[in-house]
């Protein structure tokens, strides 16, 4: 599912390891194809409800076993909008049936009645924060609202924007290794240091003493700060 141009999120990654020498190998999952025993970082883009549909029955058929069996083992992933919807327990559409997801997230999304849409400004989980900056920006738009149950914690709280229901203040959920959030735009260009994040977190589970050298965020840094302050 790449309705919204997510698959920047992906570019951002080959391409900041590719300054840095690191070898990148991208792999596209299809419909019916098993999970690959030798990733080392999964991403999973937004699509409309009849994507959903499609993707769910395949998710649950061909891969959840895998995709669990990888989420348990910290292998990274990032999961935006219609993804991180799927990675929950079920999404429940305005019509039709029940969507079940691959239950590695502890929540769960309802079909909404107002468009959440528009650039979005999160102050980061404290937890995360320590190699990540304090904020994250990106651009919402969805319907769907998200809930989460107790082994899922916020991405982050909403400084600017809807976030996960437009109740609560909350955007995004983490379990292990797993993130996903609302955040398209793509939100890896705009936020460089958690792009590292992710690909550190990949690196990690070979050498754990592994870290990446510096590279020059100032085009990056700049630009969100003007997603981040203007509004």
């Amino acid at each position: 599912m790449n309705t919204y141009g997510d698959r920047g999120n992906i570019i951002t990654i080959a391409q900041r390891c590719a300054w840095r020498s690191i070898d990148v190998d991208v792999k596209e999952i299809g419909l019916k194809e098993p999970i690959r025993s030798d990733i080392d970082l999964y991403f999973f883009g937004g699509g409309q409800d009849q994507s959903q549909i499609i993707c769910a029955k395949d998710l649950i058929s061909t891969k959840k076993t895998a995709l669990v069996e990888a989420a348990q083992s910290n292998i990274p992933m990032l999961l935006i909008c219609g993804g991180y919807q799927l990675f929950g327990h079920y999404y429940r559409p305005k019509s039709g049936e029940e969507i079940e997801g691959a239950g590695i997230l502890d929540a769960f999304t309802t079909a909404g009645e107002m468009r959440m849409i528009g650039n979005i400004v999160i102050e980061l989980n404290k937890q995360l924060s320590n190699n990540n900056p304090k904020t994250l920006v990106g651009f919402e738009n969805h319907s769907g609202k998200t809930f989460l149950d107790k082994k899922a914690e916020p991405l982050g709280r909403i400084i600017r924007g809807s976030g996960n229901n437009g109740e609560d203040r909350t955007e995004g959920a983490y379990y292990k290794n797993v993130f996903g959030c609302y955040l398209h735009g793509p939100l890896l260009p705009k936020n460089p240091l958690f792009a590292d994040f992710l690909i550190e977190k990949a690196l990690n589970r070979k050498n754990k003493y592994f870290s990446l050298k510096e590279l020059d965020n100032s085009l990056e840094i700049e630009t969100h700060n003007f997603v981040k302050n203007n509004f």
